[in-house]
């Protein structure tokens, strides 16, 4: 279980279990320097959908619904074979390739019971549109909000919303600017990045040949939706970060900012030697997971009452 402001440590060693994929440092110079580009280094998008171990025990649709400026984009909803569902989980993909490459690790969620619903973002698999972009990732999130909210049998006191890596920062933004008719039980970020420039400037930083340009370069990302300018706005919807010490891909410090502006409740989960979105795979980090689903996703005759 959990409460306001808690903090819990747990470990782990492994391997990373997948890396984000981050730009050559040259490349990120010249893309930082042209207008243009400077979007780039956060999208690494694939079409082709691989296998996907395990797909085959749940309940799969496939869903397709409109971005809000009319970009057609795709998901699954996975929902548990032969029970009743415990609860909805929309969940962010982070940055590289498609919903295929991301949904296995969560899979585990469906055999406990919970629906999840993936979508790709335009330029991702199935989805629609070209190149993604900062702004229209933020479309596409809120427009699956929207939808999942929109099917028989999903409330918002029955959703949380799940985000990885890039997918925890839009989520970040997408709970907050959400209708209180749309706002879910909790929120749960699992290795954010603070901000868009700040990462970049963080990127550039760590290489002494680009350590000089860090800052003027990072002004040409656009900051009106770094995850640190909205996550005091999440409140009354409790907050879970978690973030693996160890991370080189996101630095723990983005992941204890965030939970140190966010507002009660809230609550940061801190994986000793933990790589980038790699909690998961940790069982102590299951175990706390789904104690805190139970915990906003109570039993249908045990429901608190609606905020």
């Amino acid at each position: 279980m959990w409460e306001n402001g808690t903090a819990m440590t747990v470990s782990d060693t492994g391997p990373l279990f997948r890396r984000l994929r981050v730009l050559p440092f040259l490349a990120v110079l010249a893309l930082a320097l042209s207008a243009s580009g400077c979007r780039s280094p956060f999208f690494y998008p694939t079409r082709d959908h691989v296998p996907v171990p395990g797909l085959e025990n749940t309940s799969r649709q496939d869903v397709r619904f409109a971005s809000e400026d009319g970009v057609p984009l795709h998901g699954w909803l996975l929902s548990p074979r032969d029970r009743v569902s415990r609860g909805t989980i929309l969940f962010l993909h982070g940055n590289a390739e498609n919903i295929s490459t991301h949904v296995q690790p969560v899979l585990w969620l469906v055999r406990e019971g919970y629906t999840i619903f993936a979508f790709d973002y335009r330029g991702y698999g199935w989805s629609g549109g070209d190149a993604p972009d900062i702004p229209g990732v933020h479309r596409d999130a809120r427009a699956a909000l929207s939808h999942i909210l929109s099917l028989d049998g999903v409330s918002p006191d029955r959703l949380v919303v799940f985000g990885q890596s890039l997918g925890a920062a839009v989520a970040v933004h997408t709970v907050a600017t959400a209708s209180p008719s749309q706002r879910p039980r909790a929120l749960i970020l699992d290795s954010p990045f603070a901000g868009y420039r700040r990462i970049v400037r963080d990127k550039l930083s760590s290489l002494i040949v680009t350590w000089p340009i860090a800052w003027p370069a990072s002004r040409f990302f656009d900051d009106e939706y770094s995850p640190e300018r909205w996550i005091g706005k999440i409140a009354p919807v409790p907050v879970i970060v978690i973030h693996g010490t160890a991370d080189r891909v996101v630095p723990y410090s983005h992941g204890k900012m965030l939970y140190d502006l966010a507002s009660d409740p809230k609550g940061i989960w801190t994986v000793e030697g933990g790589g980038h979105a790699t909690a998961l795979r940790n069982p102590e980090v299951r175990g706390q997971f789904l104690a805190f689903l139970a915990s906003v996703l109570p039993p249908e005759g045990d429901r608190r009452p609606s905020r």
